[in-house]
């Protein structure tokens, strides 16, 4: 979990060495490369890269994606006098899909007399299905071992963009049907709530690539959903890639997002229970006839999910750098990505899959900052 930035130090020099830590830290002066060379699609500022340095680390922080390769679970089932419907396992497009996924949820109550409903998890998947049924007339109890402020959701980049869901080797023809409707549905639905007070906004997205891909291969059947979409080739761009594939999408600042959400549920006469759940008996214990499994990677235990696994994935967070506004994915080793969240800069990443650990790894944060470092020296030149 979080650690001071002092005591990260420390433990880098332990643990990479001194040498090791002097590439790591090379550059640590401001990187204010600017250029006006390069034409902007959307915004209207110049480019400015960001400054990035292992003495800016605020902290780093770990996060575990619900991933299943065959994507995610949304299905009524019934115990006895209970009718559970689930709605969980949506691996690194939780935030993307889940104004969608949730909707497919509710509508698993058509034909249901609205009455007492409990929603078991608050993170994003949580609260937007509870926001749902208090819509439809329900009366929506959130049962969570976490306030929405310790969930993984809000250990969460984001950025709308609904992949990293499913493996589509692995996942149905029906799935991919289910995951286009949801992603559809909740990009709508996030559209209708941009702005400050949900902490969303449009910015410019770059990919690097090192070939000449056609954006149709990239975004496939959802890129009509992102404006100014372009391969953009040598001498097109600041970036040290070759190539980098250009779109326009929204960014949320988790936190804001996940606590006008909590606000909006409440004000709705949403209640909150703190609770934590052994096992399926326990769910099933609640006095509520219908109940909403939003677990996440819970869901393994308390209904004997054996496909769902972790993702882990650890974030850095630096100072918000305003003059930055506009996000970047790869150019490094390692699944590299750099967000100007309005609270932090924050740079990833990482996707292991299974892997339960929680404990910060010393040297990702350094590959993490170095690799961006890198990525950056060069900004701006041809």
């Amino acid at each position: 979990m979080p650690r001071p930035k002092n005591q990260v130090r420390r433990n880098l020099l332990k643990t990479i060495g001194a040498g090791a830590l002097a590439t790591t830290l090379a550059g640590c002066a401001p990187m204010v490369a600017s250029s006006t060379k390069y034409e902007r699609a959307y915004s209207r500022k110049p480019w400015v890269a960001p400054r990035i340095s292992m003495d800016n680390v605020i902290r780093s922080i770990v996060g575990h994606r619900p991933y299943r390769p065959s994507g995610f679970v949304v299905r009524s089932e019934q115990y006895d006098d209970k009718t559970v419907v689930h709605n969980y396992g949506h691996g690194g497009g939780g935030i993307s899909l889940s104004w969608g996924s949730s909707a497919l949820a509710v509508r698993e109550t058509l034909g249901m007399q609205p009455g007492e409903v409990a929603v078991i998890g608050s993170g994003i998947m949580g609260l937007t299905s509870a926001r749902l049924l208090q819509d439809a007339g329900w009366k929506v109890s959130i049962y969570t071992r976490n306030v929405a402020r310790h969930t993984t959701s809000n250990v969460a980049a984001g950025e709308w963009g609904p992949f990293s869901v499913h493996d589509p080797d692995v996942s149905s023809a029906a799935f991919k049907s289910q995951l286009n409707w949801a992603a559809r549905v909740a990009h709508h639905a996030f559209t209708n709530l941009g702005g400050a007070d949900y902490g969303i906004r449009w910015l410019e997205g770059y990919f690097m690539r090192d070939t000449p891909l056609d954006s149709s291969e990239e975004d496939g059947e959802f890129a009509d959903l992102y404006p100014y979409s372009a391969i953009l080739g040598p001498g097109e761009h600041p970036f040290a890639s070759p190539y980098a594939r250009r779109i326009v999408t929204m960014q949320f600042d988790p936190g804001t997002l996940l606590r006008r959400l909590v606000e909006d549920f409440q004000i709705a006469d949403g209640r909150f229970v703190i609770r934590n759940f052994a096992d399926r008996d326990d769910v099933l214990s609640l006095t509520e006839p219908v109940i909403f499994n939003c677990t996440g990677l819970g869901a393994a235990k308390l209904f004997d999910d054996n496909e769902l696994t972790p993702a882990k994935g650890q974030l850095v967070f630096l100072p918000p750098d305003p003059a930055i506004d506009y996000m970047t994915f790869g150019g490094g080793q390692g699944q590299l990505y750099m967000f100007p969240r309005s609270d932090v800069l924050l740079l990833g990443g990482t996707f292991k899959l299974g892997d339960y650990s929680t404990h910060v790894e010393d040297d990702e944060t350094a590959r993490i900052v170095s690799e961006h470092q890198k990525f950056f020296s060069d900004f701006g030149e041809s």
